[in-house]
């Protein structure tokens, strides 16, 4: 019998925990919660699905393959009865904190009520630390409070809803509980497109770098990187936005040195984009510069969590003077569930940059 499970947030750190000797059965949860829709009141099968379709059509990961993973883990964490105890190793930024509020959304209502739940948070990275410090970890690891439960059920609720200003709510709280969820939420909050230039804050830095000289997509990918209060931003998503402003037929606002469209790789990165140089159109500098809104002209859709970024002026913008969400434009309209559709893809999973 194996006394405990241990689940953390992906491949690197498994392997991490693994090599140190940490007792019981590792599980990586892997998903890039920040990109993409997240429907809370789904069960954890069908957003499973709706996350594994995403991730396909992102050509990040073949669906079968992704959609085996995740029923793999979810089957794990449905079924504990080879388990005493459920132990939770989470890093502090926001790719880590979101699985984490999952977790413990799902943990609390299932099987693991008559489990002990406990909790491990990581200033920085598990994947550098040595076995020692993960011992020590693991020795100080503490048991999840019903603040810790309540607060991330709060949270995840609000995250997956197409109001987020619930987010701005739980944020007006006190959230010492979970001492990183803060500011990993606030960082989820920047990506909604900028009230007066329409970026979400990822874009805005892309531009800047490419347009400070850093100029091929691994040199940007880096420099974003340094402006983050933690990295969470792995490099197949940071490619994807490049691809995002580059523009499928018109209106870029970055190109290829020649003038030609960006196309992010999937999971196999070629030499030919990593260090392909990169440029600001004309038309970049004006959103720059707040001359032109970005959404207002930008034809493609995204979801942040359970909230559709529409193209147009209207909707919900980040306002980084008053540091919240706002709704501008028109009444706030319901959300449009993305459909279910069988995807094929031929790639595997990229690895997390971090």
């Amino acid at each position: 019998m194996t006394p405990r499970l241990n689940i953390t947030n992906g491949d690197s750190a498994a392997g991490t925990l693994s090599e140190a000797g940490v007792e019981g059965k590792i599980i990586p949860w892997r998903d890039v919660l920040h990109e993409g829709p997240v429907d809370a009141s789904l069960s954890l099968e069908e957003l499973s699905k709706q996350r594994a379709r995403f991730i396909a059509e992102r050509r990040w990961d073949d669906f079968a393959h992704v959609s085996g993973d995740f029923a793999e883990r979810d089957r794990m964490i449905k079924h504990l009865d080879y388990f005493d105890e459920i132990v939770l190793w989470f890093e502090d930024d926001l790719y880590d904190q979101l699985q984490l509020i999952q977790l413990l959304d799902f943990l609390a209502r299932g099987a693991a009520r008559k489990k002990t739940l406990s909790l491990i948070q990581v200033d920085g990275y598990i994947p550098p630390l040595s076995a020692a410090k993960l011992k020590a970890l693991d020795e100080g690891r503490s048991r999840v409070t019903p603040e810790q439960v309540d607060l991330a059920q709060r949270a995840w609720k609000a995250f997956g809803s197409d109001d987020p200003s619930a987010i701005s709510r739980i944020l007006a709280e006190k959230t010492s509980a979970l001492p990183y969820l803060a500011a990993a939420l606030t960082r989820h909050l920047e990506e909604f497109p900028a009230v007066g230039t329409g970026l979400s804050r990822s874009e805005r830095e892309a531009l800047t770098v490419i347009d400070h000289g850093h100029t091929t997509p691994v040199a940007a990918f880096l420099e974003v990187a340094k402006l983050q209060e933690s990295i969470f931003l792995g490099d197949m998503v940071f490619y994807w936005y490049l691809e995002r402003l580059s523009g499928k037929k018109k209106n870029a606002l970055v190109t290829w040195k020649n003038g030609s469209p960006v196309v992010a790789p999937s999971a196999a990165r070629s030499r030919d984009f990593v260090n392909g140089e990169l440029k600001v159109t004309t038309l970049g500098y004006k959103v720059l510069g707040g001359d032109t809104d970005w959404q207002s002209i930008n034809p493609e859709a995204r979801w942040l969590g359970g909230v559709e970024i529409r193209p147009g002026a209207s909707g919900w913008r980040w306002d980084p003077e008053q540091r919240a969400v706002v709704h501008q434009g028109g009444d706030v309209a319901p959300q449009t569930k993305p459909k279910a559709r069988k995807t094929v893809q031929k790639k595997r999973p990229p690895r997390r940059s971090k």
